[in-house]
């Protein structure tokens, strides 16, 4: 499947705004490059996970894949746009991308356990 990037995670609304000079709000802009890309025939999008709801919006088919997401605990890095690898799944998120938190922890497996073990917690919290 060919994925289309909306605006990487590492790009604030300022960013977007005056250093590249967009002069759409953030949301408009990612749905706006989603729909550019659904049009196209792209199966999926790259975007952050605080823009799932927007996308699903007006393209409700789209896979889409969140980097950006980071566990409580971990630091955020670069990124501008993140959330927690539960929020991201309850917010609609088809796959995550969680690269720093797991592979610059000093235990890979165990970061890896832990964000597993968070997520779990979280989707049976979600469901009552």
């Amino acid at each position: 499947m060919l994925l289309a990037v909306t605006v990487l995670t590492s790009i604030s609304s300022r960013s977007l705004a005056f250093e590249l000079k967009v002069p759409l709000e953030m949301l408009d802009y990612v749905q706006q490059m989603a729909l550019m890309a659904q049009a196209s025939g792209i199966g999926g999008c790259v975007c952050s996970p605080l823009e799932i709801e927007g996308i699903r919006q007006v393209c409700d088919d789209l896979v889409l894949v969140c980097p950006g997401v980071r566990p409580a605990w971990a630091s955020s890095g670069d990124q501008q746009r993140v959330m927690t690898p539960g929020a991201a799944i309850q917010a609609g998120a088809d796959y995550l991308v969680i690269g720093r938190p797991i592979t610059q922890a000093a235990d890979p497996a165990a970061a890896f356990g832990r964000i597993c073990g968070e997520i779990e917690a979280g989707m049976g919290a979600g469901r009552s």
